[in-house]
C-alpha cells in the first residue's frame, strides 16, 4: 500500500498563507470579468467601457508596425529603451499638452502602461497604511483596485460641498495617517459621465492646496466631447495660477486607449519633474519600460491621423450617446433617472431605492442585457442602487433593444 504524502507547511499547496496582508484587499474586477459576455453573440452588452474595433485605425498602425520592424528601424523598436519613453513620442505629448494650456517639457512626462499603471505607480508612491485617499463617489473602480493594494482609507470628495479641511485632516489623522491625494476624472468621468465645471475645478485646487496633498487628474476620455465647450485642465489652470508646471501639485494621466486603441498599453503621466523622476524609478522596478514598438508605432499614428480619427470618434459615439438617452426616455419607468454626459463612454442610471443593481444584473442576463452593477463603484460598496451603461460599442439599433428589454427588467422588478 502506498503511503500517502502530508502536504508541509510550505508545499505551493499552501502559499496563500504566505501571501501578504494588502493582498487581501486586491478583489477581482466585476468589469472584467463581465467583459467575457462579449464572446456571447446573444448578450446585448452595456458592460464594458470599451472602443468599438470597428474605428480602430487599423491601416495606419499596420503601416507603422511595418515601419518599425524594417530593418532599419527594428534595431530600435525591438531593442531596449528608456523608462521615461520614446523621446519623439514625448514631444508629440509636449505639443498636445500645450495645445490644451499646459506647458511642458519631455522632462515633464512619463510613458507607462496606459494610465492604469500610472495610478498604481502613484498608489505606490504615495500611499501607506491607512493614509487618506480622497476620491468622488462614486469614482473609477480601476483606480480603486490600483490603490487598494496600498491600503489606504478612503473618504468622499465633493467639489460642490464645503465640508471643513480641519474635519478632512481630523478624519485622516484618527485613522492613523495623512491626507495624501485627491484622485477625479476631470472629463465624462467613469462611470458617472459627470464633467468638472472650470469653477469646480478651481475649488479642487484650492482645497488640495489647503489639504496640502496632490492632485491626481484622470483624463482618459478628455478628446470625447461631442457638445459643449472644452474645459481647461486642472493641471492648466495650476499653471496659470503658480506660472510653472514645477509649482503645481496635479498630476495629469493621459491614455491613447480611447483615442487610438487599448490594446497597445500606452498612456502618460505628466506632473513636475521631481514626481516624474520618482515615477520613473517605480517604473524601472516594475518593467523597465513600456514597449517600445508600440510606442513607436503610437508616435506614428498619432502625428499621421490623430486629429483626423478623433474626430470621426466624436461623429460615431456622439450619434451613439444620443441613441441611448432617446431610448432612456422611451423605455425607462417612472423613478428612473440618469446623467446626461456631453462626452465619454458611460451613463450612469440610479434605480428606485430598494432596487439593487447586482440582483437587477441576473434578471437582465435572463433578456440577454449586461451591465455594471453600480456598487463596485463606490469605495464603502454603498449607492447599490446605480448602474453605469456603456454606449460606445452598440449602434443605434442594438442600444434601443437594449435598453427597451432593460426597462421591461426594471418595470417587471418594480
Amino acid at each position: 500500500m502506498e503511503k500517502k504524502m502530508s502536504l508541509s507547511q510550505n508545499s505551493p499547496a499552501r502559499l496563500n498563507t504566505l501571501f501578504a496582508k494588502r493582498t487581501q484587499k486586491m478583489k477581482a474586477s466585476e468589469i472584467r470579468e463581465l467583459l467575457k459576455l462579449l464572446d456571447q453573440p446573444d448578450i446585448i452588452s452595456f458592460a464594458g467601457g470599451i472602443p468599438d474595433p470597428a474605428y480602430f485605425p487599423r491601416v495606419a498602425f499596420e503601416q507603422a508596425m511595418l515601419k518599425a520592424t524594417s530593418e532599419q528601424a527594428a534595431g530600435v523598436a525591438l531593442q531596449y529603451s528608456t523608462s521615461e519613453g520614446y523621446t519623439p513620442l514625448r514631444d508629440w505629448i509636449v505639443d498636445y499638452m500645450g495645445r490644451h494650456g499646459v506647458s511642458c517639457t519631455r522632462d515633464n512626462i512619463l510613458i507607462t502602461a496606459g494610465s492604469q499603471q500610472a495610478l498604481d505607480y502613484l498608489g505606490k508612491l504615495f500611499l501607506d497604511p491607512n493614509d487618506t485617499a480622497l476620491v468622488a463617489w462614486p469614482t473609477y473602480m480601476g483606480a480603486l483596485g490600483a490603490f487598494n493594494a496600498y491600503e489606504p482609507r478612503y473618504d468622499r470628495f465633493d467639489p460642490q460641498a464645503n465640508r471643513p479641511i480641519e474635519d478632512i485632516t481630523a478624519d485622516a489623522e484618527a485613522a492613523g495617517g495623512r491626507v495624501k491625494f485627491v484622485y477625479l476624472s476631470s472629463d465624462f468621468a467613469n462611470p458617472t459621465g459627470v464633467t468638472l465645471t472650470e469653477d469646480q475645478r478651481l475649488t479642487v485646487l484650492k482645497r488640495a492646496e489647503a489639504l496640502g496633498c496632490a492632485v491626481i487628474e484622470d483624463a482618459a476620455y478628455q478628446e470625447l466631447r461631442y457638445q459643449g465647450e472644452e474645459v481647461k485642465p486642472m493641471l492648466a489652470l495650476e499653471i496659470e495660477q503658480k506660472g510653472s508646471i514645477e509649482e503645481c501639485r496635479t498630476i495629469y494621466l493621459g491614455s491613447f486607449s480611447k483615442t487610438l486603441a487599448p490594446g497597445l498599453r500606452v498612456g502618460w503621466a505628466v506632473a513636475a519633474k521631481p514626481v516624474i523622476q520618482q515615477m520613473v524609478l517605480t517604473k524601472q522596478a516594475a518593467d523597465l519600460q513600456t514597449a517600445t514598438i508600440n510606442q513607436i508605432a503610437v508616435n506614428e499614428v498619432a502625428r499621421g491621423v490623430f486629429n483626423e480619427h478623433v474626430a470621426t470618434l466624436r461623429e460615431v459615439y456622439g450619434a451613439r450617446l444620443n441613441a441611448m438617452l432617446a431610448a432612456l426616455e422611451r423605455h425607462m419607468p417612472e423613478g428612473v433617472e440618469w446623467t446626461r454626459p456631453e462626452g465619454g463612454m458611460f451613463v450612469w442610471v440610479t434605480l428606485p431605492k430598494g432596487m439593487g443593481g447586482a440582483e437587477l444584473l441576473v434578471k437582465a442576463l435572463e433578456a440577454k442585457v449586461a451591465f455594471v452593477p453600480g456598487g463596485a463603484f463606490y469605495a464603502d460598496g454603498s449607492h447599490t442602487n446605480t448602474l453605469r451603461l456603456n454606449f460606445s460599442m452598440s449602434p443605434a439599433a442594438k442600444i434601443e433593444e437594449g435598453i427597451a428589454r432593460l426597462g421591461d427588467v426594471i418595470r417587471a422588478q418594480m
